[in-house]
């Protein structure tokens, strides 16, 4: 098996990507892809997180994406998605960007609470694990997300496994389960490079002890560069993320349109 699909790419507007929209489809294109999806990180219309492009650029970004899909479309499939946070106050929001691209990823790197927003690269303790987890499991119940991007995000914090991890692992799990979504095996983790933690040296994601969790239910698994690079989408992470897949004993699909 090779990869041949990628639904999480992202562009310059996010400002911390590089290559032209056309250079990502182009890579995509000579590496033999058969559909790449687009999935910038999404803006809200009050502009409340940076590292993204601003409300005022999502047509323009729609527009460019467009074009390329129509400029390319004897040669690959191109979506016009968006990675976004779920935030129970906005589903209108989801819901209307839903009219127009087709589909959200829902990448969780904020998790609202009590009035703010806490940064999940940066946690405290791993009570906030399960303060993730049960704004994803929120999330999955709205039907808004078919793939849930690097699940294990959280792990990437330098605590120690303990009950938590559990607890917020079997969270999501469940979640995904009840409601039928498949969940990534982000290769963007391996490109972070192995690093030391209590429980031994590994990449900060994917995340062992929660893809065991995975392969016991037997959920859908895909696979995606999470691509802020052209070249990211024929990158040696993506080997590695298929191997560990296939040591973990993943059910591992290629189109979230299949399930």
């Amino acid at each position: 098996m090779s990869i041949k699909t990628n639904f999480h790419t992202h562009t310059t507007r996010c400002l911390h990507a590089s290559g032209s929209d056309e250079e990502y489809v182009l890579k995509a294109i000579e590496l033999g892809y058969k559909t790449l999806g687009f999935s910038d990180h999404a803006p809200y219309p009050d502009n409340r997180l940076g590292l993204r492009m601003k409300y005022n650029e999502l047509d323009e970004y729609y527009s460019s994406i467009n074009n390329l899909k129509k400029k390319y479309k004897n040669e690959i499939e191109i979506l016009i998605g968006l990675e976004i946070e779920y935030d129970k106050s906005v589903h209108s929001y989801y819901e209307k960007l839903l009219e127009k691209f087709d589909y959200l990823l829902l990448g969780q790197h904020v998790t609202p609470h009590k009035g703010k927003l806490i940064n999940n690269f940066e946690l405290n303790n791993t009570d906030d694990y399960v303060l993730y987890a049960e704004s994803i499991s929120e999330a999955l119940e709205t039907g808004y997300f078919p793939i849930l991007a690097h699940p294990d995000l959280v792990l990437l914090n330098p605590f120690a496994w303990d009950e938590n991890c559990n607890k917020a692992c079997d969270i999501i799990v469940n979640a995904a389960k009840k409601n039928n979504i498949i969940l990534e095996l982000n290769a963007n983790g391996i490109n972070r490079g192995l690093k030391e933690y209590p429980d031994g040296i590994r990449y900060p994601y994917p995340n062992k002890k929660f893809f065991e969790k995975v392969s016991k239910e037997n959920l859908p698994v895909i696979i995606s560069a999470d691509a802020h690079n052209p070249n990211n989408l024929g990158s040696e992470s993506l080997n590695i993320a298929l191997n560990l897949a296939r040591e973990w004993n993943l059910n591992i699909v290629d189109d979230f349109r299949n399930k």
